[in-house]
């Protein structure tokens, strides 16, 4: 019960702080604002929706990984578990109109990619 109680305070959180956040027609427009990140220190937006159910910060690190990074966009929810872990997809939908190629540039692909500087903005073709 707690836990579903926890998912509610969660989803609330993350809608007020995605609200001017949220692009379904370019849906990886804000991806880097909108990645949740545990690296050894918590995510605020974690850290506030547990505490507003009375969990605790040392009750949150015994119940989530030390590592944790989590991608949420419109169509796609993906994450990583450390540094190394592979990526995988938690959430997938089909927009109902097609995707630009902007959404080809995201942070989880160029993270996937070893890029570690910020693209530049380039768009390669393949034909």
């Amino acid at each position: 019960q707690q836990l579903q109680v926890f998912s509610g305070a969660l989803r609330e959180a993350l809608a007020e702080h995605y609200k001017h956040h949220w692009f379904p027609e370019k849906p990886f427009k804000g991806s880097g604002y909108r990645c949740i990140r545990i690296n050894h220190k918590m995510d605020p937006i974690i850290s506030k929706a547990a505490s507003q159910i009375g969990l605790s910060l040392p009750q949150l690190y015994q119940l989530l990984p030390s590592e944790l990074t989590l991608w949420v966009d419109p169509y796609e929810v993906s994450y990583r578990i450390g540094e190394d872990g592979s990526i995988c997809v938690l959430y997938e939908a089909t927009a109902t109109k097609p995707v630009s190629s902007y959404g080809m540039l995201t942070c989880k692909n160029q993270m996937m990619l070893g890029r570690t500087s910020p693209s530049k903005n380039y768009i390669m073709t393949v034909s």
